[in-house]
């Protein structure tokens, strides 16, 4: 066994036949939290303050583990078999999801690099926190949870271009009713949106609120419809997510 196939087998929970995770992945598992503790801890300035140096010896520890853990995983992408094709396959692998999301997470930090404007730090630390993302790889729940997402995909793009309507149509009549009365609040379409997005959503903050008979009447009605918009994507998805299941729990009673 190679070098490389045995530190591809350490670092792709999917290609190990043994249970659990490699220590490997336990380590980049422990360093990816870390990191994102850190990003949210970053943006409070009394954590920080007097500690400076600290911080940079952290970051800069982070920001070369995970530029390491990049290359291996370009490096040893090939002994998978959907990339073996040498060049092309790791350029394939360099496209695929959890690839880009490794990029993503690396280029801010890679542009802090060259500069030290405070928005470019700030960048960093908030783009860190799609380290949680990474932890997909590392979990069978969050595939199921892709895999009954794609299969309603189409479902779901339909229910978010229902909502999308019902905004612009309450915005609208909010804005035609109560425009003149509370130009601040409802002066134009997409102040109007700020209520409507709120009440449909069931948020319901009460900061801004129609005063007329007429303008309380439509906010009634799309209160009404906010309850219904909620439950819409959320029966498409429970409906999927049993589907993927249940469809699990077959497979591995055809592997026992």
């Amino acid at each position: 066994m190679t070098i490389r196939h045995r530190l591809y087998l350490e670092l792709d929970p999917g290609a190990r036949t043994a249970p659990g995770f490699s220590m490997t992945n336990k380590i980049i598992m422990t360093v990816i939290l870390v990191s994102v503790v850190m990003a949210l801890a970053g943006t409070e300035d009394t954590l920080t303050l007097g500690f400076e140096r600290w911080w940079r010896l952290a970051d800069g520890f982070v920001i070369a583990f995970f530029l390491a853990e990049y290359v291996c995983r370009l490096w040893v992408s090939v002994e998978n078999p959907a990339y073996s094709d040498g060049w092309r396959g790791r350029l394939r692998y360099a496209r695929s999801a959890p690839a880009l999301i490794d990029l993503a997470v690396l280029a801010p930090t890679l542009l802090f690099a060259v500069g030290s404007e405070a928005f470019l730090l700030r960048l960093v630390r908030l783009m860190r926190i799609l380290q949680l993302a990474r932890l997909g790889r590392f979990s069978r729940s969050m595939t199921l949870v892709t895999k009954a997402l794609s299969r309603r995909a189409s479902e779901l793009v339909l229910a978010f271009a229902f909502a999308m309507m019902l905004v612009v149509i309450s915005s609208t009549m909010l804005y035609l009713i109560e425009g003149g009365i509370q130009p601040e609040a409802f002066g134009s379409i997409p102040r109007a949106m700020w209520w409507s997005i709120a009440t449909l959503t069931t948020v319901g903050y009460g900061d801004v609120y129609p005063v007329t008979g007429l303008g309380r009447l439509f906010a009634a009605i799309t209160a009404l419809m906010g309850i219904c918009l909620i439950a819409m994507p959320a029966g498409i998805f429970a409906s999927a997510l049993s589907d993927a299941l249940e469809e699990r729990r077959r497979e591995e009673g055809t592997d026992e």
